[in-house]
């Protein structure tokens, strides 16, 4: 009896079934996200992402046990994002303020990319006990790392004195709203949204005379 070769076997090798596993979770994750900023994580049904993908829902469950965990998997797709770009500007070299400002415009770029726009639209509440517990757990850290750019330039002086805790949030806090109004079919491009959003944030760190 003949034997095929494996070049000749009508089944793909291990490695070529990771890949096409690996693409079609992929998949999974791009369309569930784009349910979840539209619709929101209640109102979006693994049936909608299914259909999306003219596949079954069962399907879904070869790559996902759950929809809280698609739903982890994209908030923590967001939060690697600005954990990346905070640590990169954290190390990087220039005044605290250079870092800073290197680390703001990557934030606000991420917060107009379908992950990022997802961490900023899910309530924490949403996420199961675990999943919700890492979630903050991440985001301390990103708020820790920004804060030590924001300290390093009150010392070098390239950032007006002030309490750093509270320029920290005010920062996250504007260049999150981006993910609530961002539109990609609007007016200004993602880049331009950066820009801007970081030259006035900016203006309002920088060192000033004293008060007459």
């Amino acid at each position: 009896m003949a034997t095929l070769s494996p070049r000749q076997s009508p089944w793909s090798n291990r490695e070529a079934r990771e890949r096409e596993r690996e693409s079609k979770r992929e998949a999974v994750l791009a369309t569930a996200v784009q349910f979840f900023n539209q619709k929101g994580f209640h109102a979006t049904s693994l049936d909608d992402v299914a259909t999306a993908l003219n596949v079954t829902k069962p399907t879904i469950y070869h790559y996902f046990s759950n929809k809280d965990e698609i739903l982890f998997e994209c908030v923590g797709r967001g939060l690697s994002a600005l954990r990346e770009a905070a640590d990169a500007a954290a190390a990087r070299g220039g005044s605290g303020m250079d870092r800073l400002r290197a680390l703001m415009r990557e934030y606000a770029l991420v917060m107009t990319q379908d992950f990022g726009i997802c961490v900023t639209r899910t309530a924490d509440a949403e996420l199961a006990e675990e999943s919700r517990l890492k979630f903050r757990a991440l985001k301390r850290e990103i708020d820790e790392t920004i804060r030590g750019v924001v300290e390093d330039g009150m010392r070098d002086g390239s950032i007006a004195q002030g309490d750093a805790r509270l320029m920290t949030f005010t920062l996250s806090g504007s260049l999150n709203w981006v993910a609530r109004w961002y539109d990609p079919k609007g007016p200004m491009s993602a880049s331009e949204i950066a820009d801007g959003a970081v030259s006035m944030l900016v203006n309002g760190l920088a060192p000033r005379g004293e008060a007459v």
